[in-house]
């Protein structure tokens, strides 16, 4: 995305939200890059603004977007990881304040919105990107690694699954979020899977899909299946539940000439709620136990992990912002894997 703003460093940063992805996803990360500075948290709960007063004392804590916003002339970036249905408001007032922006995902909660955003960040020429952090968990490289070096031969099927045992409907605002404020397995968990396969595989021309919600006063789907037809040819299978009591494998992925599994998820979350933090020695690093595999039946070998590297995602946007490399992620990719959300939503209600 062309831009005209070039800030110094370090980049002057506000975050809006401190939940779980505040918390673990970004804070960690602009406090490790010394190309960064987090000057602003915008946080009212007392128990997280007390987590956020203990770790970084020298961030200013507000109240509100307004406050942050009234700010603005003393940053260079917002990072947006509240409700998904604010994603677009806030978005829309960061770029209005002159400002880079960084929105979780998922993007927006209609392609309609997503474009307007888009349209805008160009017509102002500020940086815009989405934080699909997945693109860097440490499976995900290794998969892509094999299959740039042709190790699979021709894919003809791609499994990938987030899915885990959690019948009790948490407390958090995903549980009373509808569809239509960007609620539901598929805008959360299914923004990544489908961001995944349309990274590895390419464009879509079919799509089947099943979105179900199995928890008693449930609002949106908590067991969804979506199947997708690439252009390339492979066939994508991607399932995400909160509620499976087995679950299946990570990735399995079957080629002409070799396949891939790989059971567990990446581990740089776990490590974060852990107090893990990214510039610990073995951050990233997964253990040869977790390995996939890759060969036939019969003949399988573990294959070394990838490192997972979230890092790299504000690595690329130092990058961006100060040297004029490109966004980590281009907001085109996500507009296209909402506007995949969007049509499997008409489609299933």
């Amino acid at each position: 995305m062309p831009t005209t703003h070039v800030p110094d460093a370090p980049i002057r940063t506000g975050l809006i939200g401190f939940g779980t992805s505040g918390r673990l996803f970004h804070s960690p990360f602009i406090d490790a890059n010394p190309e960064f500075s987090l000057d602003l948290i915008v946080t009212k709960d007392p128990a997280r603004r007390a987590v956020a007063g203990e770790r970084y004392p020298r961030t200013r804590l507000v109240d509100s977007s307004d406050d942050l916003f009234a700010e603005a002339a003393n940053l260079d970036l917002v990072v947006i990881g509240s409700p998904s249905a604010t994603h677009v408001p806030l978005a829309h007032a960061a770029l209005d304040a002159g400002l880079a922006v960084v929105v979780d995902k998922p993007f927006a909660v209609t392609s309609r919105d997503g474009r307007a955003l888009i349209e805008k960040a160009n017509r102002l020429g500020l940086p815009l990107t989405v934080f699909q952090n997945r693109r860097w968990d440490g499976d995900f490289l290794t998969l892509k690694a094999l299959l740039d070096a042709g190790r699979l031969g021709t894919v003809r099927r791609f499994e990938s699954r987030f899915e885990w045992w959690k019948p009790e409907q948490s407390k958090s605002w995903k549980a009373a979020a509808t569809i239509k404020e960007g609620g539901g397995v598929l805008f959360d968990l299914g923004a990544h899977l489908i961001d995944q396969a349309l990274v590895l595989f390419g464009p879509i021309d079919d799509i089947y899909a099943e979105t179900l919600t199995r928890r008693p006063g449930g609002t949106a789907d908590d067991d969804t299946f979506v199947a997708l037809h690439h252009g390339s040819g492979v066939r994508s299978h991607l399932w995400m539940n909160g509620i499976a009591a087995q679950a299946g494998p990570r990735f399995h992925v079957l080629g002409s000439e070799s396949g891939y599994t790989k059971w567990g998820l990446d581990g740089q979350e776990e490590a974060l709620k852990a107090g893990a933090r990214p510039t610990d020695p073995g951050f990233g690093v997964d253990d040869e136990s977790n390995w996939g595999v890759l060969g036939i039946d019969g003949a399988l070998t573990p294959v070394p992990a990838e490192r997972g590297s979230y890092v790299s995602f504000y690595t690329g946007l130092a990058d961006a912002l100060l040297r004029g490399a490109p966004v980590p992620v281009d907001p085109e990719d996500s507009l296209r894997v909402i506007s995949i959300i969007e049509r499997i939503n008409l489609l299933t209600h």
